[in-house]
């Protein structure tokens, strides 16, 4: 359905944010410094299954049209609430493309869609790493979350969050069992101090 009211200038920037910042996203793998190509050592399949249920809540969100009034079930009319939430809006895209380019970057070599491990693996605990285990999912979780508050209503949201989190378990869970046969009480000390994915909450 679409609405007759024009989105107002907060809707607007935040839209227009958001966008730039999927831009930046996708930069950060397309053309990010390639090191010299690492010798595969394991490989886990299994986390393809998570990469397709994240790949699928993107599509709940992104597919719903755009003539809706975007934060329209926050916000109520207040212009007041409407700006706090595109600022927390663009913050939350603008942190997430940080924290993935960040990540990324320190990951190197050892970046991959599909669980894997390369010879002369590492454990990296610095970084971004410092303060999540997957930092990339985080960042990743934190898109889904701004496109969905710009670009999607409450259900096609929700949905797209269960899906996100489905995949983004199984993701971990086979990285880390890679991990965990690699580094043992190394990887076990680490994952006792440092969440998996957000602060405080997992």
């Amino acid at each position: 359905m679409i609405i007759s009211e024009a989105p107002h200038v907060a809707e607007r920037a935040a839209f227009y944010v958001v966008i730039v910042c999927w831009w930046l996203f996708a930069l950060t793998f397309r053309l990010r410094k390639r090191p010299p190509r690492a010798q595969e050592a394991k490989r886990d399949r299994t986390s393809l299954i998570g990469l397709f249920l994240q790949a699928a809540a993107y599509f709940s969100v992104g597919f719903y049209p755009l003539q809706q009034r975007q934060f329209s079930p926050v916000t109520s009319g207040s212009r007041v609430v409407e700006w706090v939430l595109a600022v927390l809006t663009v913050a939350i895209a603008v942190g997430s493309v940080w924290v993935v380019n960040a990540a990324a970057r320190r990951l190197g070599k050892q970046w991959a869609l599909a669980a894997r491990l390369v010879e002369g693996h590492t454990l990296i605990q610095d970084g971004p790493y410092r303060f999540v285990r997957n930092p990339i999912y985080t960042g990743m979780f934190g898109m889904l979350l701004a496109t969905g508050l710009v670009a999607a209503q409450w259900i096609p949201l929700l949905v797209a969050i269960v899906l996100f989190a489905a995949g983004t378990y199984i993701r971990i869970r086979s990285e880390e069992r890679l991990l965990r046969q690699a580094f043992g009480s190394e990887f076990e000390e680490y994952a006792r101090k440092v969440p998996a994915l957000i602060p405080g909450i997992y």
